[in-house]
């Protein structure tokens, strides 16, 4: 028997400015999804997932969940002809769009799977694993879910738009900040609203390249301040960033409203993070007593929250 554990991620700065070639800074979060790998009679192999999750998301991503398995498996080149093997999923991650959810679990199998065979796989070889199963959920990966559930940590991330490697540069931040990661229980489609950001560049380029040149300049000083551990300036810039994307249409009305009752309760920033118009917020609290009321609030609201770190 074997276990493994993959971390979840948020973006901090870039998502959506990413698509263009323009840096994103991603972070593991201090939560997991685990696995356990046990090894029985028979053939082939089975799984119980019993992760906390957004209502109907483990039912619409199981053909992925399943896909994403055997690509790992077969990666490895585990035999599950002569053996059986029962996987079970659990961890505090609660699975949802835009915390890396589909990499924290093919990283804790791709651990399990090591540590149960004997595979002495070392972190890079548990990342590629990994960015296979990737593969079920997103085509054609970028990476960057699959290395921060892998390593954890700061990553600073350009997307090469040729053929060349993705720039990922770990940073390191001097303390770790406490965050609150808000549920609007909205899945959007990214497909769809990176469409529209294209639409929208195509018909008001100068609009937009001003936003992408401020943009650039925003993100490096986000990079300054975690590297220096100011929370003050990270949150004001995560304010700056939610303003821009929505300048670009992709923060929606239920987004904004959790941004809202995150920064009226004592947050020092607050943002969407990932695909928008739904999906999730992320508000950054100096101490525990704001982190705790935070999540008070928007539960009395009726929309999910919970605690956890970056950095």
């Amino acid at each position: 028997m074997g276990t493994g554990k993959g971390y979840g991620k948020t973006i901090l700065f870039g998502e959506h400015f990413v698509v263009y070639g323009l840096p994103s800074i991603v972070s593991a979060l201090g939560v997991y999804t685990t696995a356990d790998v046990k090894v029985v009679k028979g053939n082939g192999w089975t799984v119980n997932d019993q992760r906390p999750a957004t209502p109907g998301y483990k039912e619409q991503k199981y053909a992925e969940v399943m896909q994403s398995i055997a690509n790992i498996i077969n990666h490895l080149k585990v035999d599950i002809e002569n053996q059986r093997i029962e996987i079970y999923f659990a961890g505090d991650l609660i699975a949802a769009s835009g915390v890396g959810a589909s990499a924290a679990q093919c990283t804790s199998v791709a651990r399990a799977l090591s540590e149960t065979f004997n595979l002495n796989l070392d972190d890079e070889k548990i990342n590629e694993a990994a960015y296979e199963g990737e593969k079920a959920y997103h085509g054609t990966p970028s990476g960057i879910d699959n290395t921060a559930s892998t390593f954890g940590g700061l990553i600073w991330f350009v997307r090469n738009l040729g053929a060349g490697k993705n720039t990922m540069d770990f940073l390191q931040s001097p303390r770790k900040m406490l965050i609150v990661v808000a549920n609007s229980g909205i899945t959007a489609s990214t497909t769809e609203v990176v469409a529209d950001v294209r639409r929208l560049r195509e018909e008001n380029p100068e609009k937009i390249e001003k936003i992408f040149g401020e943009y650039k300049k925003l993100v490096e000083a986000a990079k300054k301040a975690l590297l220096e551990g100011d929370i003050s300036a990270v949150g004001n810039l995560m304010n700056q960033n939610h303003k821009m994307l929505q300048q670009i249409t992709v923060s929606g009305e239920i987004n904004d409203e959790l941004v809202e009752i995150a920064l009226e309760n004592g947050a020092v920033g607050a943002k969407l993070t990932g695909t928008g118009r739904g999906g999730l917020v992320i508000g950054l609290a100096e101490n525990e007593d704001i982190q705790e009321k935070i999540v008070d609030v928007i539960e009395e609201k009726g929309y999910s929250a919970w605690r956890t770190t970056i950095g």
